[in-house]
């Protein structure tokens, strides 16, 4: 049987147009499906309809409006859009509305309209950057969505050299572990060392080709879609299944020449010399990594970025969901820890 599944954009879209446009019609407005969601990244299935799955838009009007248009929605609403209740939770319906400064605060933890800082940047997740600029806009008459997203598209040039450092970094410091753990016999550490490896240089592949690396969940999906990762993909496929350190190290090396290649052609720093070479006087063959993050490092202009501790982004210094998901402490955080 054929499946009935209608990707959550598709559907919101026509739920937008059918139902929440002629609602708020007398009301000047934006409109989106922004935020949570996988369907905002385009990665739901038939799987994600089993729970907070639904027809849902983002209706942005002006502050003290927000209240009149709430009413209104919750009046008009149907129970039910497309096959799918249009309540996404008992406590939630698939209408939300805000303002656009209040919606933005809440998912970010500041407004991009007022201007993007250095402590802006660095302590926004980018599952964060990624909600707000994927998705698709419906209806921008307030003129605030488009200037928005185009804020948060991607990094300014040094602020870019200096994530892309920070990843390359993360690199640096596990590259001869596969082997030190195999060497001493350890073996599962030494593929558990692979297997962070392995996503430490998807997120820097991703960081790369200019997109923002979404959570677990959707990382391998992500750098599934960039076109001319099928190789890097089987390389590092090989290295995770791999039972021995050499075996492992081999896969790797095929990675770390290629993203090696990669970032000289970006040209966002000077090229660099791409084979493998042994770590010190030890057995194991590693790009040196931290060549890498230095070309970057030298190549921003500005003072301020420059004079940053070498830490990276809220990503790349920071884990968890209860940290991630919290705007307010992902700000605490990195103000303490870049010193900003």
């Amino acid at each position: 049987m054929m499946s009935s599944f209608v990707p959550g954009l598709e559907l919101s879209r026509a739920f937008y147009a059918q139902v929440v446009r002629p609602i708020v019609a007398g009301e000047p407005h934006s409109a989106a499906l922004i935020g949570a969601g996988s369907e905002v990244l385009a990665f739901d299935t038939e799987r994600s309809t089993d729970h907070d799955w639904g027809p849902r838009v983002v209706v942005f009007v002006a502050a003290h409006r927000a209240e009149r248009v709430r009413r209104a929605v919750a009046e008009d609403l149907p129970e039910d859009f497309g096959g799918y209740r249009t309540a996404v939770t008992a406590e939630r319906h698939g209408v939300q509305v805000s303002d656009p400064a209040a919606w933005f605060t809440a998912r970010l933890g500041f407004d991009p309209l007022r201007g993007v800082s250095v402590l802006d940047w660095l302590s926004t997740p980018w599952q964060r950057l990624a909600e707000v600029t994927s998705g698709e806009v419906f209806h921008d008459g307030l003129e605030v969505l488009e200037p928005a997203r185009a804020a948060l598209r991607w990094y300014p040039p040094d602020l870019e050299r200096y994530v892309l450092a920070g990843q390359w970094r993360r690199l640096a410091q596990q590259e001869a572990f596969p082997g030190r753990c195999g060497e001493v016999g350890d073996d599962l550490g030494s593929a558990l060392v692979t297997a962070g490896l392995a996503r430490e240089l998807m997120r820097l592949v991703v960081l790369m080709r200019r997109r923002y690396p979404p959570y677990a969940k959707w990382l391998g999906s992500a750098f599934a879609r960039l076109p001319g990762t099928a190789e890097l993909g089987d390389a590092l496929s090989a290295a995770v299944a791999a039972t021995g350190w050499r075996e492992r190290e081999e896969h790797l090396g095929v990675v770390y020449r290629r993203v090696a290649a990669l970032h000289n052609r970006m040209g966002a720093a000077p090229a660099l010399e791409g084979s493998l070479r042994p770590y010190h006087r030890r057995p194991f063959q590693v790009l040196d990594a931290g060549r890498f993050a230095d070309a970057l490092c030298g190549a921003i202009t500005d003072a301020r970025v420059r004079a940053l501790p070498a830490v990276g982004s809220i990503d790349q210094f920071g884990d968890g969901a209860e940290l991630l998901t919290d705007p307010r402490r992902c700000r605490a955080v990195t103000r303490a820890v870049l010193e900003l």
